[in-house]
């Protein structure tokens, strides 16, 4: 289990961290093209269906599930065991004690780490029959989704709900990330998984999360909003540090000349970052060398340093205008 410290920092000025609707949510279910397939029928006591073990795991039987247990393991945070029953793309579908239900690629502990979510069928063959120590981190009758979790049966039975009641937006937690995909980082608390969604993970622009952390990085990340009855924690990298375009406007005036290292080449120009988290654009029309016009891809390579000008701050939007063009 991951040790945690809990400590406080400073609120928001509107007196704490904004509420998250549930557009925000959506990126950790992006497994639900998968979750479809499993969809139930809203008839009381029609299960997922199971694939019978065919080339393309897409032919379906009907079960029954024991939504009363499912509710009870879900809500005590129990472990239980299923037998791996077939996959699709997204994960695993598993079976056993009353259950069906799925396991999506990112909850794999063998696959933790894969940046597509989407399995690959060799190892998706291996798993067939297999029984899996799984924890159910959803469950949905109204919706018929029972989700399983390898990664969380690591922690100990009752944990998630001990680490839920102690967590509260503003604290910060010690935890270790165990997946990496687009949309942004898992961070495991010790019991409970955390999303850093991507937009959260730095002040400045971020072409893919794991330009910033790696797998297994043990990370201090701040909690912004935790609900209980789903088992959801937003967490927060950024928020960790002070926000640089506060003060952007008073530190870099037009004309400033600093020193800046390329940090992506683009069709219309290149980003340069001044600090951590400052980016700015050098536009394809500000890039100079030796008083002569040259295209940014034959001026620049990423992690290049150069000297630049600054030519407008507009903080509010984020966004920083940069010339490599050293006289006015």
């Amino acid at each position: 289990m991951v040790n945690k410290r809990y400590y406080n920092v400073p609120k928001d000025q509107e007196g704490g961290p904004p509420p998250l609707d549930e557009s925000w949510w959506e990126a950790v279910m992006a497994e639900d093209e998968a979750l479809s397939a499993l969809t139930l029928s809203r008839t009381a006591g029609v299960s997922p269906a199971v694939p019978k073990n065919n080339a393309h795991h897409t032919s379906f039987e009907q079960a029954a599930v024991d939504w009363a247990l499912a509710e009870s393991l879900f809500l005590e945070d129990r472990i239980c065991i299923m037998q791996v029953t077939g996959h699709n793309r997204g994960g695993l579908l598993v079976s056993g004690q009353g259950l069906q239900g799925f396991v999506p690629v990112s909850h794999l502990l063998e696959l933790t780490g894969d940046r597509c979510g989407i399995i690959p069928d060799d190892w998706a063959n291996a798993y067939l029959n297999c029984t899996l120590r799984l924890k159910i981190i959803e469950c949905d009758q109204e919706r018929g989704r029972v989700v399983f979790s390898e990664r969380a049966a690591l922690a100990e039975p009752g944990s998630r709900n001990h680490l839920l009641n102690r967590l509260h937006p503003g604290d910060c937690v010690l935890g270790t990330v165990t997946n990496i995909t687009d949309f942004g980082v898992f961070v495991d608390m010790g019991g409970v998984e955390g999303l850093i969604h991507v937009s959260e993970i730095s002040w400045g622009r971020v072409r893919h999360p794991s330009d910033v952390v790696s797998y297994g990085q043990n990370i201090e990340v701040y909690v912004i909003n935790v609900n209980q009855e789903r088992s959801r924690v937003a967490l927060s990298l950024k928020r960790m540090y002070p926000n640089p375009w506060e003060s952007a406007d008073a530190r870099y005036q037009p004309g400033l000349i600093t020193d800046a290292v390329i940090t992506s080449i683009v069709p219309f120009g290149a980003f340069a970052r001044l600090e951590e988290g400052l980016d700015g654009l050098i536009h394809i029309s500000e890039t100079y060398q030796d008083g002569e016009h040259v295209p940014p891809d034959e001026l620049f390579c990423e992690g290049q340093k150069v000297k630049v000008r600054v030519l407008h701050v507009d903080a509010a939007n984020q966004r920083l205008g940069l010339s490599t063009n050293l006289t006015s």
